[in-house]
């Protein structure tokens, strides 16, 4: 497998959700956020068999972060990988990353609101804009 930039930052991802309930991974584009780390938690303890929620903030970006993960296990989506978009579902009984947007995650929040058999919620494009007070 090749190595990413992001790679050397994993073993500090993992001891930090070790100890605290969130954390914040800043990496440039291509540093290889979206495709590693999801599957670098995916058998963590502290997950305990819980799945992953990635959010992904576009409908084509959702569905082809989903088909890259899925062929770096060496499989089709809907098996360990999957997505859900507005009218597309490709998620089966063994799904344990489901990657989703927007609108899907504030519905499953608005159903299920303690997201119930879910360990991690990554929200993988998150902008932060500068704040300057007037």
């Amino acid at each position: 497998m090749l190595l990413l930039p992001i790679d050397e930052a994993l073993p500090a991802l993992r001891q930090a959700l070790l100890t605290r309930d969130e954390a914040v991974l800043e990496a440039p584009p291509g540093a290889g956020k979206t495709t590693r780390v999801p599957l670098a938690l995916l058998d963590e303890s502290w997950l305990a068999g819980q799945s992953i929620l990635m959010l992904e903030p576009r409908r084509l970006a959702a569905r082809a972060a989903a088909e890259r993960l899925a062929s770096e296990l060496g499989e089709k989506v809907g098996e360990t990988v999957g997505y859900r978009i507005r009218l597309e579902s490709k998620v089966g009984p063994n799904t344990r990353v489901e990657v989703v947007t927007e609108g899907i995650l504030a519905r499953r929040l608005q159903d299920d609101p303690t997201l119930d058999g879910v360990g991690l919620v990554i929200f993988d494009e998150f902008h932060v804009l500068p704040f300057a007070p007037k």
